[in-house]
């Protein structure tokens, strides 16, 4: 037996209970990044959330497969390749290994499967044939291009056929030829120095838009229950998914439910490197933040809002998950009696908030409230933190290793010295001294505990 969830579809554009189209199964995709730089905070958000979301998926009781694609062939690392003087598969190599060590440092383990755009070439070289014969595709001098004019739901998805200012733009689509303007390229064909695979259909590389829908037919097959990704990914990329998998098909919809990440700003301002507001999740870590600070900002926010980062709120963010995790750590030695009743009805509460809308940032706000109730024992919040955070993914009760400064440590040595001595005021100096540096200490059982505030 399943829980019921309600979830926002952007192909409605309502909130529906979610019925996936066979029972207790999900078979979910995510638009993964284009391998040619380092991850920045943008992916962070997306990724982080999404992994949430099928935290949640499977906390109900669903079977999720969760399916994230790799573009690693590109116009954008052809460039950096060309740029760098290197081979284009070193590129998409080198950025694909750091983003996947990036995943796993923000604790995005829900992925099922990577599947990179190159590892398809045959299945997309075989959609690509299939709109040719079915009279959606025609040839022009630098591939073969999707004639929209043959498609009349296109932009049912957006509610609109036109580019607007946020939407990331498409790839490959520029040439005076096509027959409409909003057409996109499915098969690119080869210049000189560029990728370059063999195909009937003129030798070449593939388009962006018809990457996924050769890996999600392949994997998932014509139709399945959930798509996802950043808002500004709508249109065109994802109308194009619609229109290529749609017409090949002729079974609608490709999708059963839309889920759209909002976007994220940076000092109210669009994230660019022209800007120097361009921030990766190594320049997160050389300003001293972990990547669990990281994942509790994007979880404060609700998915599919928009959100902008400042050093300041970050900041303010950082300091609360510290707090909870010294809350988590104080409750964790606490052996108090149960009580299944308390522990019950709050999870029954915890699961109304978090399966409505996935809104997590309501159910973070509730940890909190079991946090300070006050009906509740310390080791009844202590588990009840520990089963929320199944869905959270906060790492509340792992311990961090923590490099302690060899001034601090000497200072605990010293401190304790004084205990010894019974000069229980000179001890306190001490603290008080370590609490200046940024550090606690914690006489517990059998040991002194030190912890960065």
């Amino acid at each position: 037996m399943v829980a019921e969830i309600k979830i926002y579809n952007t192909l409605s554009r309502k909130k529906e209970v979610f019925k996936p189209l066979k029972s207790g199964k999900v078979n979910m995709f995510v638009c993964g990044p284009t391998v040619y730089d380092s991850s920045h905070l943008g992916h962070a958000k997306t990724y982080i959330q999404f992994d949430v979301i099928v935290r949640i998926l499977k906390q109900a009781g669903y079977k999720v497969f969760y399916l994230q694609n790799i573009t690693d062939i590109d116009d954008k690392i052809i460039d950096r390749a060309q740029r760098e003087n290197k081979d284009w598969k070193e590129i998409k190599k080198q950025y694909e290994k750091s983003y996947k060590e990036d995943m796993k440092e923000l604790n995005v383990t829900s992925v099922d499967k990577y599947a990179n755009a190159t590892d398809y070439i045959n299945e997309i070289i075989s959609q690509v044939k299939r709109l040719i014969k079915k009279g959606y595709a025609y040839k022009i001098s630098d591939g073969w291009y999707f004639d929209l004019s043959k498609d009349k739901d296109y932009g049912k998805l957006a509610k609109r056929t036109a580019m607007e200012a946020e939407d990331s733009v498409s790839r490959i689509d520029d040439n005076k030829e096509k027959r409409n303007k909003g057409d996109f390229c499915l098969w690119k064909f080869s210049k000189p120095g560029d990728p370059v695979w063999k195909a009937e259909i003129g030798d070449g590389r593939p388009g962006w838009h018809i990457e996924d829908t050769a890996i999600t037919e392949t994997e998932f097959g014509s139709q399945y229950d959930i798509h996802g990704g950043g808002i500004d990914l709508i249109f065109p990329h994802h109308e194009a998914e619609i229109a290529q998998m749609e017409s090949i098909s002729g079974k609608k919809p490709l999708v059963k439910y839309w889920l759209h990440t909002g976007f994220l700003k940076v000092n109210d301002e669009k994230m660019s490197k022209s800007k120097g507001n361009f921030y990766t999740l190594a320049d997160i870590s050389e300003e001293g933040y972990n990547p669990m600070h990281l994942r509790y900002f994007f979880l404060a926010a609700h998915y599919r809002k928009p959100l902008n980062f400042t050093w300041d709120n970050f900041d303010a963010a950082k300091n609360t998950y510290d707090r909870l995790k010294n809350i988590i750590a104080g409750l964790k030695r606490s052996q108090d009696k149960l009580n299944k009743n308390n522990m019950e009805l709050a999870k029954k509460q915890f699961l109304e908030i978090i399966n409505d809308d996935l809104n997590v940032p309501k159910a973070l706000a509730y940890l909190w409230d079991v946090l300070r109730d006050n009906r509740l024992n310390n080791t009844e919040k202590y588990e009840l933190a520990l089963e929320f955070d199944k869905f959270f993914g906060l790492e509340l009760d792992k311990e961090e290793r923590l490099e302690i400064p060899k001034e601090v440590q000497k200072l605990v040595k010293d401190r304790e010295e004084m205990r010894k001595k019974k000069n229980f005021e000179e001890a306190d100096n001490i603290r008080n001294r370590i609490k200046k540096l940024g550090y606690s200490v914690e006489d517990m059982e059998g040991e002194v505990k030190v912890r960065k505030l």
